[in-house]
């Protein structure tokens, strides 16, 4: 990835009526601009160990891995964010010496980051596409709908049709649409 910009965690939290799907924050160095990566509740629980003072956490297995990892000579690593395919970003781990890149799911791949303390960057273009102004004091945030799974997506439509949300609903309905079209073409030219 050569136009890349680095960015840090900047915390985790709920979306706000939904215990099940987190959001991970990831800062430009500036602080301005804001990705929001999407994440299950066991990941949630897996950052509040590592966001926490929790005693033995040095004993799991994410840590006494990647202790082993940067025990190997030549072995340098940093995180690399480059895509989104059906609302979940695409990560790597990159092998900076050797420029091996091994696919990651990207809330497990900002984990890593943190238990390791390795870099993380995104692809400049996707932040700019993607990344939204951040705002420290605010209690709430703009959260592109593209963001979030295909199954979280449909979990919050359901969600939003249970509520009588029906603005928020339409919204993601037209979500799941524009991601059936695109994946199955022909439909689309049929319609």
């Amino acid at each position: 990835m050569n136009n890349k910009v680095q960015v840090h965690f900047g915390g985790v939290s709920e979306i706000v009526g939904s215990s099940d799907i987190g959001l991970l924050n990831l800062l430009n160095e500036d602080e301005t601009r804001e990705l929001v990566v999407t994440c299950d509740k066991q990941m949630m629980y897996q950052f509040a160990l590592r966001t926490q003072p929790v005693a033995g956490v040095d004993r799991l297995l994410p840590e006494v891995l990647y202790e082993v990892i940067r025990n190997q000579e030549g072995m340098h690593f940093e995180i690399d964010i480059n895509d989104i395919v059906s609302g979940e970003y695409s990560a790597v781990l990159m092998n900076q010496d050797t420029l091996e890149e091994i696919p990651m799911r990207a809330s497990d791949a900002i984990l890593l980051s943190i238990i390791g303390t390795l870099p993380v960057y995104a692809d400049a273009e996707l932040m700019r596409r993607q990344g939204v102004a951040y705002h420290p004091q605010s209690s709430g945030m703009s959260l592109p709908v593209n963001i979030i799974s295909d199954q979280m997506l449909q979990t919050a439509f359901d969600k939003a049709i249970k509520d009588e949300n029906y603005e928020l609903a339409s919204l993601l309905r037209d979500e799941m649409k524009r991601r059936g079209n695109r994946q199955h073409p022909m439909k689309e030219q049929k319609s």
